[in-house]
């Protein structure tokens, strides 16, 4: 059993930057993709970014490409998320996943976070 628990939330006015960072733990952390979701307020949960085994591949959401950078440390167990040029639209609750073969869907993933709040202030 993979869990995994997301830190670095928190309130920021439009145009700062957040770093979310996903701690796993109970299982081998370089054998699983690694994904961030977020769900806005009223809204569906929807991919953001995700990041293979070995980190040497990313792939981003259209509404964070450029913005957004995801990264991972098998050493330390980590997957992060910088979170540059925030928009009011990015406020969402940020969840962290694990799946043995990555991708955009929720249904790739099947070790899921407790999620850490994002505020983006206009």
């Amino acid at each position: 059993q993979v869990r995994l628990v997301e830190s670095g939330g928190g309130l920021v006015q439009s145009g700062g930057s957040l770093r979310l960072s996903c701690a796993a733990s109970g299982g081998t952390f370089s054998r699983f993709g690694m994904g961030w979701f977020r769900q806005p307020p009223g809204k569906e949960r929807e991919f953001v970014a995700t990041i293979s085994r070995s980190g040497s591949s990313t792939y981003y959401a259209d509404s964070v490409k450029g913005r957004f950078t995801i990264s991972r440390d098998n050493a330390k167990n980590t997957v992060d998320l910088q979170m540059n040029s925030l928009k009011p639209e990015d406020t969402a609750v940020y969840y962290c996943a694990a799946g043995v073969v990555p991708g955009t869907t929720l249904v790739a993933y099947k070790y899921w976070g407790q999620g850490t709040q994002v505020t983006v202030s206009s």
